[in-house]
């Protein structure tokens, strides 16, 4: 009886490539070798992604693709304010990195520590950069004057540092349920949310500071 041929899609390369690195403790040397060891043929692959970089950074991108799906699922999202969003953005992304501590640890081990110029994260900065942009934009709709609207811009710079800040604090997180991290989501989120809404403009930019410095210190 013929053997059935393994379907393979997106989902089953990232899920094949953490593994791999996992169970190697190592990246695999080429794509050739990969295919070779999951079972694939190497022109398979590349009808999803055009090189290995490629997969590493779509990675990221599922993650962000499904915390978008998850939060999407709760019927009142859309009824959220702007602070309840991002709260709810980043609980949910945190809880599904926490699926995948083992790669995230493993992918920042050997980065140095440190997501700050990792070149498979580009993707991720974009998308966490859009989505607070949009909340941003959509807050403004409803200010009469322009004096009272936020910089779409800075705040989703904001955005990705507190998503670096909070990454960082995750990783040396050791609490049960990793409720610490969960404390500090919410304190961030509150605080960002206070300096937007109470802060110059000059503050703010000094807020940004400290986050990069707590980063990348």
């Amino acid at each position: 009886m013929a053997t059935k041929a393994k379907k393979i899609t997106k989902e089953v390369l990232i899920a094949a490539y953490m593994d791999y690195v996992l169970e190697h403790e190592t990246v695999p040397k080429s794509i050739y070798n990969f295919c070779k060891l999951i079972k694939i043929k190497e022109e398979d692959f590349y009808l999803f992604y055009g090189s290995l970089e490629s997969l590493k950074k779509g990675i990221w991108e599922q993650i962000f693709t499904s915390t978008l799906s998850l939060m999407k699922k709760n019927k009142d999202y859309e009824n959220f304010s702007n602070k309840d969003k991002m709260l709810t953005f980043f609980y949910t992304f945190f809880e599904t990195l926490t699926l995948n501590r083992s790669y995230v640890l493993f992918t920042l081990k050997h980065s140095g520590g440190t997501m700050k110029n990792l070149e498979e994260v580009k993707g991720l900065r974009k998308h966490i950069k859009g989505f607070s942009k949009d909340l941003i934009e959509d807050g403004n709709v409803d200010k009469n004057f322009k004096i009272t609207k936020h910089n779409p811009q800075l705040f989703s710079e904001g955005a990705w540092l507190q998503f670096l800040f909070l990454l960082k604090f995750w990783t040396n997180d050791d609490s049960a349920g990793f409720e610490k991290t969960d404390m500090a989501i919410e304190k961030s989120v509150n605080t960002i949310f206070d300096v937007f809404d109470n802060t110059p403009l000059d503050n703010i930019l000094d807020f940004g500071k400290f986050l990069y410095k707590e980063t990348f210190a």
